[in-house]
């Protein structure tokens, strides 16, 4: 990550009279999109906007809050005047932070049984992650078919597909790898679990473990230089 990653503008565009964001990393955006700023993509930029029929008012309140979330978690926004201010806003853990976590979890196991535990929960019939998403589509596609506007309806049948062809084959493999791995009981060979303890023949004083040491790399050797051609 870049500093300029970390940096942001957020200002009232002197043409158009919106007010946009630009700048940031998915975190900030993540930040932009929790507070209603809507993601605009074209061929040479990406910022965000405020939603559509605000008063000034409103746009005023969004920017101030966003701003403060902005800068909660260390991020330097340049803004206007009206939009700046001291507050500061309580940052929580967002739920797709906590399911990324489960990703941790398999990046540090040591043994199938402990990445089946882990896939169990995105795979769980009732209550699994993947299962909640399936209930999150339907639900969404509910609202669509009774709201009004001429493509609504094709919005709905579109999510119900995406649970019925997309979601179900992602879940179906996800469960085949859990099962499989649930069954093998063996850990993984080029993984161990640290004891975090020294051996009495350490002859290092600093060891912290008994861990060996990472293999050497040998350099890569520069390419032949080919030979003049004989004359």
């Amino acid at each position: 990550m870049t500093l300029s990653d970390r940096l942001l503008t957020l200002r009232r565009d002197p043409h158009s009279g919106e007010v946009l964001a630009r700048g940031g990393d998915p975190e900030a955006h993540s930040i932009l999109e929790r507070t209603d700023w809507v993601p605009v993509v074209r061929v040479h930029e990406r910022y965000h906007r405020l939603p559509t029929g605000l008063n000034g008012a409103e746009e005023t309140r969004l920017a101030i809050r966003t701003v403060a979330r902005l800068r909660t978690v260390g991020y330097h926004v340049d803004c206007d005047g009206d939009f700046d201010t001291d507050l500061r806003e309580p940052h929580h853990l967002p739920l797709g932070a906590q399911v990324a976590h489960l990703a941790e979890r398999i990046r540090a196991a040591t043994t199938t049984g402990e990445v089946a535990e882990v896939l169990t929960e995105l795979t769980a019939p009732g209550d699994g992650i993947l299962a909640a998403f399936d209930e999150v589509l339907e639900a969404t596609a509910d609202f669509y078919t009774g709201l009004g506007q001429p493509a609504d309806p094709h919005a709905a049948t579109r999510l119900r597909h995406l649970a019925v062809e997309r979601l179900a084959g992602v879940r179906a493999d996800l469960a085949h790898s859990r099962n499989e791995l649930a069954d093998r009981h063996a850990p993984h060979p080029g993984r161990s679990t640290c004891t975090e303890e020294v051996p009495a023949t350490e002859h290092e004083r600093s060891a912290v473990c008994a861990c060996p040491p990472p293999p050497r790399t040998v350099a890569a050797l520069p390419p032949p230089v080919a030979a003049a051609p004989r004359r």
